[in-house]
């Protein structure tokens, strides 16, 4: 089954909102339309930014989505600081990251947790991008596999096949996010096979087929062609080569290939 390759940007907490939408325009301005026939583009910005590039991509029509970084597991109350999913769905949003290893780090959030907040998402028709990965001292044990593919079961715990059929899954070493170390992109496909297959047993093989998993992990333009062009790594997620909407670009139209 052919899969789409997805790159998404994740702004963590970078931009206001007037500089957020002078990234948009230039991610726009730069990448030509032609590419979003091979690959989508998205961009997961802070709750501030949101509803500036709502009007961006709503009034100029652009061919790239959005969402944010992180969702409340609750609906509405009092809950101070929290976003709801319904809250973003309103304002259009297509993805939410959950469990991003600054989260499980400073937020000390458990799978269990990150498996409540993907499914507060998906009720609210959004597509978690939920991150699993491991420290460095795990690989160094040789571990990595096993210890990615259980958090990936209990990060997903609960959800159904149809609901993991809209779901994404970000392969993110630890060790290699903002630190400039890169994975091989043998190593990005050992793991994301080993994902691939935990999806074949907790949901069925056609589901497994149609997911993407995504790398991250101090993905650049000059890595990405390769990191993609793995047979079980379909897009990334990308930190620090988002922020600016050229380069962005730029690594987006290396992620599509060249153009027939």
């Amino acid at each position: 089954m052919a899969r789409k390759p997805l790159i998404a940007g994740n702004w963590k907490m970078n931009l206001d909102h007037l500089e957020a939408m002078k990234s948009v325009q230039k991610l726009a301005f730069t990448l030509p339309k032609e590419y979003y026939e091979k690959v989508d583009v998205a961009l997961t910005v802070p709750f501030t930014d949101i509803r500036s590039v709502q009007t961006l991509v709503e009034g100029d029509k652009l061919q790239i989505t959005y969402g944010a970084q992180d969702v409340s597991t609750h609906e509405s109350g009092a809950y101070t600081g929290e976003v709801s999913a319904q809250m973003l769905s309103r304002l259009g949003c297509t993805w939410v990251v959950v469990g991003h290893s600054e989260r499980r780090q400073y937020h000390h959030e458990t799978d269990e947790l990150v498996a409540e907040k993907a499914k507060a998402a998906l009720d609210k028709g959004m597509s978690p991008i939920v991150c699993v990965g491991e420290a460095l001292e795990i690989r160094e044990k040789g571990e990595h596999v096993s210890f990615v593919t259980e958090q990936t079961r209990a990060s997903l715990a609960g959800l159904s096949a149809e609901e993991l059929s809209r779901t994404v899954i970000a392969y993110e070493p630890v060790w290699a996010i903002g630190t400039g170390k890169v994975a091989s992109a043998e190593d990005a496909q050992e793991v994301c096979h080993a994902i691939r297959g935990v999806i074949a047993e907790i949901a069925n093989e056609e589901v497994a087929q149609g997911m993407r998993i995504l790398y991250g992990g101090s993905v650049k333009a000059e890595t990405v062609a390769d990191i993609v062009g793995q047979p079980d790594v379909d897009g990334g997620l990308v930190g620090g080569a988002s922020l600016d909407g050229e380069a962005f670009a730029k690594l987006a139209a290396n992620a599509a290939g060249p153009l027939a």
